[in-house]
């Protein structure tokens, strides 16, 4: 499927139903949940890492995978969890549309980043189809004329508390990739992740600030302890910010996102999805 996020980028999108054999908790309608799975930075709904979670997920109800922009058969150019906000809600409209009252999204890495505060712009109730992309990538409110977008529960795993950090070798790397033309250009023909020319202007929502904002929907964090991008204090702050509602998963020996995730995790976080989110 194609589908157009707000500001008219074509995002590619794969549905897939829940496993025949899986022991899916469905509604009094008879409707199972449905997990939309955000990948991180240079991945796509077609990385193997991104299969293997929605082999996973699909034990738990339906899945939707997409390609942020800039990404696999995506258009535009990634904004790096900017305007991705807006591919996410796209994609969980899609969802809505399908006829599933439950939705969960999960992020990984640029995606955890995106799927808190895609939870912090879209609340349920509010009112869809109003507003401007503009104003929702920047804070200022919904923006979805597809119809309702909000998530029923968010897993963030190895998501960044703040922008722009540069403590560690891997996100100096990333920063060089992402700023410089050289780097843009092996972003380009080396990572087949086409990136955006442009500075954030003004900067979107901050990580912590967003999960700050998600109450009352359910929230659960986790991370490595080996996350060679994002240091123990990353996770700690998103927590801090959310308070009590969410949970927080510290993983040992775990590296970073999709890549790093084995079965068994990613079993974890399906279960925990099953639990919490509502009608689940």
């Amino acid at each position: 499927m194609v589908l157009l996020a707000a500001d008219g980028v074509a995002i590619e999108a794969v549905y897939e139903p829940a496993d025949s054999d899986a022991d899916v908790t469905q509604d009094a309608a008879g409707r199972v949940p449905v997990a939309v799975v955000a990948h991180g930075f240079t991945g796509s709904a077609g990385r193997p890492h991104v299969r293997r979670a929605a082999a996973v997920f699909r034990r738990y109800g339906a899945v939707i995978t997409f390609s942020f922009r800039g990404h696999g058969a995506s258009g535009g150019r990634s904004t790096v969890g900017d305007r991705e906000v807006l591919d996410l809600a796209a994609a969980v409209a899609w969802a809505r549309r399908l006829g599933h009252r439950t939705v969960w999204t999960v992020g990984f890495s640029m995606g955890g980043s995106v799927v808190l505060r895609h939870a912090a712009l879209y609340p349920a109730g509010a009112p869809d189809g109003h507003g401007s992309a503009h104003n929702v990538v920047h804070g200022s409110g919904p923006a979805d004329a597809h119809g309702p977008a909000h998530t029923d529960a968010v897993v963030a795993v190895s998501a960044p508390a703040r922008w722009y950090y540069r403590g560690t070798a891997a996100m100096r790397r990333l920063h060089w990739v992402v700023t410089r033309p050289l780097g843009r250009a092996v972003g380009r023909y080396g990572l087949r992740t086409r990136i955006h020319t442009s500075d954030w202007d003004p900067v979107p929502l901050d990580p912590a600030e967003a999960a700050a904002r998600i109450a009352p929907t359910p929230l659960l964090l986790v991370h490595g302890d080996r996350d060679p991008y994002f240091p123990l204090d990353h996770p700690r702050a998103l927590a801090t910010a959310a308070g009590s509602h969410a949970d927080l998963w510290l993983e040992p020996g775990m590296g970073h996102a999709e890549n790093a995730a084995d079965e068994a995790l990613l079993a974890r976080i399906g279960a925990w999805a099953a639990r919490r989110a509502p009608g689940g």
